[in-house]
């Protein structure tokens, strides 16, 4: 038996570009940073795929590596054993073929998928540690059980987009304590799915503010004439929206209003008096980007994600999971994922209940930031064996 780190990997679904290929097939083959190649030093030794797809490739590759697929998520814990037979679990729970609810909300599986993983936990008497891919499910009721769940059986848990840990132009970190007044998220994209990454970027940066993270009082969701009409009357700030699409790279001519035809915006309300934005602008941008006003200083810096070969910041993703599997401690505080999650789904209700303000006395989380920077580029754009081919694939 091989001594390295042994793997489940628990999917939705398994087809080319999805989060489990930019990820699973990264723990099967290694992973592309800006530094380098890094081999996986880890076993995925169980996969668990919920529905396989007319394009799926999961099986070939799980057959081609050597690792076992199994019909259930108690059998791939197992990994072939009677009890509890891994060291940490991937829970992947991104794409498939699952229905929306009336609220707009793409019902994927996560706390069905956590609390079969919780059960075996409980029935070995042994937890380790779970990564679970973006925010822990579409009804924060879901991912307040899955926290509760996790404290109770002592599971380590990291979460979150992979936004966080792509590229920074210009380079931009606020200090820890930074005095920051008010904040803006600029996205693109659908109101669920890419306002939830919008979110993850916006709150990786203003909880480093001084004091930390509070929690939040109360969000609304706008769209259309009114997110401009909104602006018009000081409800979020049109200099920060400025400085933020000023440094996106990729643009059309003009301003945000000349293209975005049906822009979103999400009107947060923190508990410590500040107010952040997330303004998704579909039809005039493609990259992510943030702006702050600190102690009077406007501050700006693009997002960037790599769209293609090799997702290199699914590379940077995995390098931190890898280190969280190995010791247990997540390199930035998984409350961040619990409060943007619960931040999504008060979007979702205030877009569908007629874009009313959803007062958030539940999502008084309060959290410190990280001490130690997470593994993440220092440049403004892929370098190095980001951009070069990945070695010869073998795996599809």
């Amino acid at each position: 038996m091989s001594d390295r780190l042994r793997v489940a990997a628990i999917t939705t679904v398994y087809y080319p570009k999805s989060h489990a290929d930019v990820i699973v097939t990264k723990f099967l083959k290694g992973w592309s940073v800006d530094e380098g190649h890094i081999p996986a030093d880890v076993e995925v030794v169980s996969l668990y795929i919920d529905h396989v797809m007319e394009n799926d490739i999961g099986l070939r590759i799980a057959q081609e590596n050597g690792v076992p697929v199994y019909p259930s998520i108690r059998r791939a814990l197992h990994a072939g054993g009677k009890m509890l037979g891994v060291d940490a679990v991937l829970l992947i729970g991104e794409h498939g073929d699952y229905p929306w609810n009336e609220r707009g909300r793409h019902m994927y599986p996560r706390r069905y998928f956590f609390e079969q993983i919780a059960g075996v936990f409980a029935e070995s008497g042994l937890s380790v540690p779970v990564f679970i891919d973006k925010h822990f499910a579409y009804d924060y009721r879901d991912a307040e059980w899955m926290w509760a769940r996790a404290k109770e059986l002592n599971i380590p848990l990291m979460a979150g987009s992979s936004l966080p840990l792509c590229w920074r132009s210009p380079f931009l970190e606020h200090e820890k304590g930074a005095r920051i007044e008010e904040a803006l998220a600029i996205g693109y994209g659908g109101t669920e799915a890419y306002g939830y990454h919008a979110l993850e970027m916006l709150q990786c940066m203003v909880e480093r503010r001084a004091g930390g993270e509070k929690g939040l009082v109360s969000v609304q969701c706008l769209e259309g004439d009114a997110v401009w009409r909104a602006g018009d009357r000081g409800l979020w700030p049109h200099e920060l929206a400025k400085a933020g699409c000023a440094v996106i790279a990729d643009k059309p001519d003009g301003c945000m209003e000349d293209h975005a035809k049906n822009p979103t915006a999400f009107l947060m309300q923190h508990a410590d008096g500040m107010k952040t934005t997330v303004l998704m602008l579909d039809g005039y941008i493609k990259d992510f980007a943030y702006a702050a006003r600190v102690e009077g200083r406007i501050q700006a810096t693009e997002f960037y994600l790599q769209n293609g070969s090799p997702f290199a910041h699914f590379g940077y993703l995995c390098q931190n999971i890898r280190q969280f599997f190995l010791n247990a401690r997540a390199p930035y505080p998984p409350e961040r994922t619990l409060l943007t999650t619960g931040v999504i789904d008060a979007v979702m209700i205030s877009r569908y209940e007629n874009h009313r303000i959803v007062p958030t006395p539940y999502l008084n989380i309060m959290y410190p930031s990280y001490d130690v920077m997470p593994f993440r580029p220092a440049g403004p754009r892929p370098s190095g064996a980001c951009v070069a081919p990945d070695p010869p694939d073998k795996t599809g």
